[in-house]
């Protein structure tokens, strides 16, 4: 059997598992939806933009940001994003980034 001909199975075979652990986890996030007493689906993460300012000395200062208050973003316990709403281990992991001016 050819190098390349091996290459494309494993690729598709790669491709197919992906598609499965996505599917399977829309799937436990949707069970987890119609019966509340399974676990709650959705969450919440309070995000505080910071904005990353750079000085001319080459530091950088770090500021809330006074335009924008804190606000609550909504967010589904799961592995992956679904309908819409990011993965609540993700959102709360980006809402410390500071945002670069």
């Amino acid at each position: 059997m050819k190098a390349s001909v091996l290459l494309q199975r494993a690729a598709i075979v790669i491709a197919l598992l992906i598609g499965l652990f996505y599917g399977g986890d829309y799937a436990y996030l949707r069970y987890r939806m119609a019966r509340p007493q399974s676990g709650n689906a959705f969450g919440t993460v309070n995000v505080q933009p910071l904005l990353a300012i750079p000085l001319k000395d080459g530091k950088t200062e770090y500021e809330f940001d006074s335009q924008q208050p804190a606000t609550t973003v909504t967010c589904v316990h799961s592995i992956f994003g679904h309908d819409g709403y990011g993965a609540c281990w993700k959102v709360k992991r980006d809402a410390d980034k500071p945002i670069p001016m």
